[in-house]
């Protein structure tokens, strides 16, 4: 990702109302830069909280057709003109620069200030250019609005890893706070988080068993998570991008205060402790109901024995959760979502059967483009987990 400011821009701008923001979401046709970005493209906003919960940070994510790629842009108003800077980049490659958009005063400035702005084919706009690496935005490129984003359905895209894998070249590590507070700027309404328990039985989010340099940086240690104290690791180990290792509480407490995240998958690995993860489950989605706030957190049984170690818990009945094997288990834990592998096929059936009991239905892990089209158009699932969420955003958004 290119090193941008936007400093000098938002001193000099007055920040978006929620009514412009919410006029500026939609599904936008590409005037200039087809070849780059594809002949439509999808906006949505979502906002990040500062650590100390005064300040909220809003983002523009334009997610393209073409190669996974998006943009993520800042910006405020100076008079009746919208001005947006930030960066784009492609999940598929390297391919990633720096782009700079205006909203002009006759291409929908003047409209979007109205206190009820009516919004049409063309009514807005955005006229801009981008560049590669650190260079200059020197190519045009244009959208004119067309219509709505699709939300006749309720739909949850869940990133994995808490956002997207490391290996994706994100600027933020998997399962960091980090990626937690930057996964809504790639489309994500949920996302999974990958728990682990330390040697003194502290929940932890790490997704390989081992310590290693895919996840990590050189520390010196070796061996499995549960092998080291929380204290160790807060100590010795950082992620690729330098962060610690996050407790469950950690990423939760981001989630729910600092971004708009409403769904959080609770991905068990090996070692787990489901009472003590149930308290943490209970706590939150307590408070988040006391703030208003829709937030749901499922804890996830992937295996046998987590099942048996699940149905032990005294109030395993009322606890969310979700079930990754069959659907008589799904039955039999009560879980109020059914989580098959998305290799098993759209299952229309099933998930008509699913629906019908009051349960809802999630596939995973999805990254492939064609068969992210084929499960929207020809699936009826309520959500799909990925690495690629912009691919998800955007195929989700331009449904008509």
């Amino acid at each position: 990702m290119p090193e941008t400011s936007n400093d000098v821009l938002l001193s000099e701008t007055r920040r978006f109302t929620p009514t412009m923001r919410s006029s500026i979401e939609g599904v936008y046709r590409v005037l200039e830069g087809n070849d780059v970005f594809g002949d439509i493209v999808a906006m949505k906003w979502s906002y990040s909280v500062a650590e100390n919960l005064t300040d909220t940070t809003f983002a523009l994510s334009v997610f393209s057709g073409r190669d996974v790629g998006y943009f993520v842009l800042q910006g405020g108003t100076l008079d009746s003109v919208f001005i947006f800077r930030g960066y784009w980049r492609k999940m598929v490659n390297t391919e990633t620069g720096i782009a700079q958009f205006a909203i002009g005063s006759k291409n929908g400035g003047r409209r979007l200030f109205q206190v009820t702005p009516v919004i049409g084919k063309d009514s807005i706009v955005f006229t801009g250019s981008f560049g590669s690496g650190q260079g200059l935005p020197d190519r045009q490129v244009a959208f004119a609005y067309e219509r709505p984003l699709y939300k006749a359905k309720r739909f949850e895209i869940l990133g994995h890893r808490c956002g997207g894998r490391t290996s994706d070249m994100l600027p933020v590590s998997e399962n960091s706070v980090a990626m937690v507070l930057f996964s809504p700027q790639l489309g994500l309404t949920g996302i999974e988080v990958d728990v682990r328990i330390t040697k003194d039985g502290v929940p932890i989010l790490y997704h390989d068993n081992q310590i290693n340099l895919r996840e990590t940086q050189k520390s010196g240690l070796v061996g499995t998570i549960e092998e080291y104290t929380y204290a160790q690791l807060q100590a010795f180990v950082r992620l690729i991008h330098g962060e610690r290792i996050p407790t469950l509480q950690e990423a939760l407490h981001a989630a729910l205060y600092r971004t708009p995240t409403r769904f959080v998958y609770v991905d068990n690995k090996n070692s787990s402790n489901l009472a003590l993860e149930r308290s943490i489950q209970k706590a939150y989605m307590d408070t988040a109901a006391a703030l208003g706030r829709e937030f749901e957190i499922l804890i996830g049984i992937p295996t046998e024995d987590l099942l048996n170690q699940f149905l032990t818990l005294p109030d395993y009945a009322s606890a969310p959760s979700l079930c990754e094997l069959s659907m008589d288990d799904t039955r039999k834990m009560g879980a109020i979502v059914w989580a098959p592998r998305w290799t098993e096929g759209t299952q229309l059936s099933n998930v008509a059967t699913m629906h019908a009991e009051g349960r809802r239905v999630v596939t995973w892990t999805l990254d492939v483009a064609g068969y992210v089209q084929e499960y929207l158009a020809q699936g009826d699932f309520d959500g799909i987990l990925t690495n690629y969420s912009p691919m998800v955003a955007f195929y989700h958004y331009t449904r008509q």
